[in-house]
């Protein structure tokens, strides 16, 4: 098995080098039986130009298709695949005929069922690729079974989260840090990986070491401090290594390419789904003749208060009680809201904060002042979510869900401010398209989890908090 994991990067590139030519190839075909006769495309395009678009079309499958994480078979849920890689195929097909059509001078359907056909062809060998390479790499490489070592916080919910991906590992344990280095030690030598639960750095550093010393694959949990040192910069001043860890935050160029790309997107976005945000407004308004717009004060960068707008999902008097995180089930959200918020369109009126300068595209999840407070008294790291503009999505959003603890939620969302660039903005943009159509990723807390309020939350968020 171990032999084997040397050759997983080189199999995942062959297997991506195949899907890529197989869909150039398709479009290949298509441009010399049609699109590059010169009665079509209104020129002639000689041997090295041919190839050229050709090229370009391949490049763009390989960009796009790194965009959406199409090419993680074995890393990702087959359904994340299946439609990373139906999206690829979409955008790519879209830009090309686009392309096409602003080179021949066309009207914009005169020419396009060609490119449907190649857009049918190579959604059907994606779907056959992903199929075929996940039989593969299941039988190549199957499950590892984990061992879970863990403290004094319970290990039930990682035990669960692991069970949850049959597909990557198989549980085959747990142990407690009392029962001793050297026990532990022992456990470890019967298993193929090593799941690192929240432990003290000390015991942590010696299991680390002990797996590195006899080749096993182990995964940590991330401390903040470590999500910190992750985005440090190794400096050599002298014959000691040194890691710089600048806290410095955006720089102006980051905050300007940023704010421009914020103001070009959400204009757009508003201009072309205005028509549907009519549609919601109309369908919400006819429903209970209440309210179509919600507005709350959420926090933003530098703790900063501003008034988010929503489309409303709930009754009128749903925060009567007080200020409390929708639950699964929850009977205060209406039918017309329960649609809007399993497909997150009840968010689309941020784009209006996002042009007013109060959120940013991609950020944090704006919180509510008075649950933030609530948070902050257990983590207070917590507040260091405010160093950039909330965003209408985000590293949370994306890889975690509405039920994530908010300590979860803060390692994720410090992930993306430690690690920020353009790109990875770009990358969670293309990778909210697909939470569109995960439905777990909308639903609300477990009745435990209400607020920072319930204990049994409280107790563990503080232990993992004092740890960090």
């Amino acid at each position: 098995m171990r032999k084997r994991e040397r050759y997983k990067r080189l199999l995942m590139f062959l297997a991506s080098v195949l899907i890529v030519t197989i869909q150039t190839a398709v479009f290949a075909r298509t441009w010399f039986t049609y699109y590059g006769h010169k009665e079509i495309i209104g020129k002639t395009y000689w041997f090295r130009g041919n190839w050229a678009l050709i090229m370009l079309y391949a490049v763009m499958v390989i960009l796009i298709s790194k965009l959406f994480s199409a090419f993680k078979v074995g890393y990702l849920r087959v359904l994340d695949v299946v439609l990373s890689q139906i999206f690829s195929v979409l955008v790519v097909n879209a830009i090309t005929y686009l392309q096409l059509a602003l080179i021949g001078r066309w009207k914009f359907l005169q020419h396009i069922v060609p490119m449907l056909w190649v857009t049918g062809i190579n959604l059907f060998a994606v779907l056959c690729w992903v199929v075929v390479m996940r039989v593969i790499y299941a039988h190549i490489y199957p499950p590892h079974q984990v061992l879970l070592i863990y403290d004094t916080v319970s290990p039930d919910a990682l035990k669960k989260k692991l069970s949850s991906r049959r597909d990557k590992y198989t549980f085959g344990g747990s142990i407690a840090l009392s029962a001793g280095i050297d026990r532990i030690k022992e456990e470890i030598r019967k298993y193929e990986a090593v799941v690192i639960g929240d432990l003290p750095s000390h015991e942590r550093n010696l299991i680390l070491k002990y797996c590195f010393e006899m080749n096993l694959r182990c995964y940590c949990l991330p401390k903040i401090s470590d999500i910190m040192i992750m985005s440090s910069e190794k400096i050599h001043l002298f014959d000691t290594p040194l890691l710089l860890f600048r806290n410095s935050g955006l720089t102006v160029e980051k905050q300007v390419i940023k704010r421009a790309f914020d103001l070009v997107f959400s204009i757009l976005m508003l201009i072309v789904l205005s028509p549907l945000m009519l549609l919601i407004a109309l369908m919400i308004k006819l429903y209970d003749k209440g309210p179509v717009f919600y507005r709350q004060d959420r926090l933003t960068k530098d703790g900063k208060v501003f008034q988010v707008y929503k489309f409303r999902s709930m009754c009128v008097d749903s925060e009567k009680q007080g200020a409390c995180l929708a639950k699964k089930g929850d009977s205060r959200i209406t039918p017309v809201g329960r649609i809007l918020r399993n497909i997150h369109f009840d968010e689309l009126p941020q784009l209006l904060n996002i042009i007013e300068g109060d959120m940013s595209l991609v950020g944090p999840r704006p919180e509510r002042p008075e649950i933030a407070a609530q948070y902050t008294k257990e983590i207070p790291e917590f507040s260091y979510r405010l160093k950039v503009k909330a965003g209408l999505t985000g590293y949370a959003q994306v890889y975690g869900k509405y039920s994530t603890t908010p300590y979860d939620k803060l390692k994720l969302d410090m992930t993306y401010i430690e690690n920020y660039s353009f790109l990875l903005d770009l990358q969670l943009i293309a990778t909210t398209v697909k939470i569109l159509f995960q439905k777990e990723n909308a639903e609300g807390v477990e009745k435990w989890q209400v607020t920072a309020s319930q204990k049994n939350e409280k107790r563990t968020e503080s232990r993992e908090k004092i740890k960090a």
